[in-house]
């Protein structure tokens, strides 16, 4: 190569390095609550105020909120604790009582938790994830919202392996909280082909559904009835502060729920929302 060429395209290359951004500097768990975890460059995003509703506001889920946040509190006071699976229907506040219940033991163990979010198109990142908490001395819930795999994903493998299998084993610091639509992670037309095609049926799943049993506790969430549903509108309407007589209030709440064909925690909120609006209510009174 001409030397002169060679000096050039040196420069050129010195020049770019001293134009790029430096890499960002690791963050620590002690910077925030709450972070979101990206793998490209890997980094723990901090998050300075989560969308969340007090735990107090999750009407119709009693049972549900008292298994995790119980689950929840004895992990914050440095207890055993399980990893926590929330299936089942739609907008019935899954991904909110897990923040809730984040929320509520900070307060009680105040600084105890951190919150780390990864995204389910990363999942196969999540022991790069574990090798940089592993080492911090403040527990973490990594939370996965809307958890599943379809037919060809082998991401399974690596929660799998995350969850109990690994030769390192889950970190003592660590616990997964994961929402999924599917009480199995995957769909029961999935489940359902591979036994009837598979020479052995009773083993054809078993490696897919046997990541379910990898968490602790399995807790059900099913659709709402009338009088749950306005258990939360009216329980959304009083911490908003909006004076509105409670005929009215239901009577448009059962309008709104039916042009958005049915009842859930999301619809009420999503109902709330409408009306403060309407109101000239700019938040919670």
């Amino acid at each position: 190569m001409d030397p002169r060429l060679f000096d050039t395209l040196t420069r050129i290359a010195e020049a770019l390095e001293r134009l790029a951004p430096p890499p960002p500097a690791p963050v620590g768990l002690g910077a925030a609550d709450a972070f979101v975890w990206h793998p490209a460059p890997p980094r723990l995003d901090p998050v300075e105020r989560v969308a969340r509703v007090p735990i107090g506001l999750l009407r119709g889920l009693e049972r549900q909120r008292d298994i995790l946040l119980d689950n929840t509190l004895r992990f914050a006071a440095g207890l055993p604790a399980n990893n926590a699976m929330l299936w089942g229907a739609r907008g019935m506040g899954k991904s909110s009582l897990v923040k809730a219940a984040h929320a509520e033991a900070n307060a009680r163990h105040p600084g105890s938790l951190a919150l780390i979010e990864i995204h389910r198109e990363d999942i196969a990142t999540l022991p790069e994830l574990l090798g940089r908490v592993r080492a911090d001395s403040r527990r973490c819930l990594i939370f996965c919202d809307d958890l599943s795999f379809e037919r060809e994903d082998a991401d399974y493998k690596a929660l799998k392996s995350v969850l109990d299998g690994g030769i390192e084993g889950r970190p003592e610091n660590v616990l997964f909280y994961a929402t999924s639509n599917r009480r199995h992670l995957m769909p029961r037309e999935m489940i359902e082909n591979e036994r009837s095609t598979a020479i052995n049926p009773s083993e054809a799943t078993e490696e897919k559904v046997s990541l379910s049993d990898r968490f602790g506790l399995w807790i059900g969430f099913h659709n709402c009835d009338q009088d749950t549903f306005f258990a939360m509108i009216e329980g959304y309407a009083g911490w908003y502060g909006l004076s509105v007589p409670v005929a009215v209030l239901r009577a448009e709440a059962v309008t709104w729920s039916m042009t958005r064909g049915g009842r859930s925690g999301r619809v009420a909120w999503q109902f709330i929302q409408d009306l403060a609006g309407r109101m000239g209510v700019a938040g919670p009174g």
